[in-house]
């Protein structure tokens, strides 16, 4: 997409069903630093900061819908919930429903190597579209964004569900504080072959 690109920001617009009062504020989302990183001339920022403010928005508002969704749930059990919902994975996913992808100003670099479908870049960029809504309407505006993103989601959560096994509550515990899945590689394999003992390393 390019700067001046009114027709593909229309189209983004529609497909988030919300319209904005300064479309340049969409715009400043949509950047990622590799754009900036070959036009070093352009008066424009990067969709970082926006990025920073979107996760603390959806934080905010997905805490608010599980409260109503969870009356009895305890404060561990709702962040259990969330961090299965504001995760890098689940936000690339609403990303691509939207197709954010095809509206990024990506560098030449990342636009050969797939950065449109790159869960890490679309996640971001959600983030900071989060964060331009709530900017230009307001929070009852992106409230109700993220309401109808996520009502689903939501939904599809149960409290009969939270019996996990300690893989699945790592990997939640590090998409909550550290905004990654974990890495596994294999150390060593010992044993007979119908009972073979791994040793596993996790890096974070």
């Amino acid at each position: 997409m390019q700067l001046s690109d009114n027709k593909e920001l229309e189209r983004l617009t529609s497909r988030l069903s919300y319209t904005f009062n300064d479309i340049n504020i969409l715009l400043h989302a949509l950047v990622h630093r590799s754009f900036l990183n070959e036009r070093t001339n352009q008066n424009i920022e990067n969709n970082e900061r926006l990025e920073f403010l979107g996760d603390a928005v959806l934080s905010t508002v997905v805490s608010h819908l599980l409260i109503k969704r969870f009356p009895d749930a305890d404060e561990g059990v709702l962040s259990k919930f969330r961090a299965r919902l504001v995760n890098e994975n689940t936000l690339a996913k609403l990303a691509m429903d939207i197709e954010l992808g095809r509206h990024l100003l990506l560098g030449k670099g990342e636009e050969l190597t797939g950065g449109r479908g790159k869960p890490s870049i679309l996640s971001d960029a959600y983030e900071a579209v989060i964060a331009a809504v709530y900017l230009d309407g307001g929070f009852d505006a992106v409230f109700s964004l993220v309401s109808g993103q996520f009502s689903l989601l939501i939904q599809e959560v149960s409290v009969a569900e939270d019996s996990r096994d300690y893989k699945t509550e790592l990997q939640e515990q590090s998409q909550e504080l550290f905004k990654v899945a974990p890495h596994y590689e294999l150390i060593s394999e010992t044993g007979p072959e119908h009972n073979k003992i791994f040793e596993v390393e996790v890096l974070i």
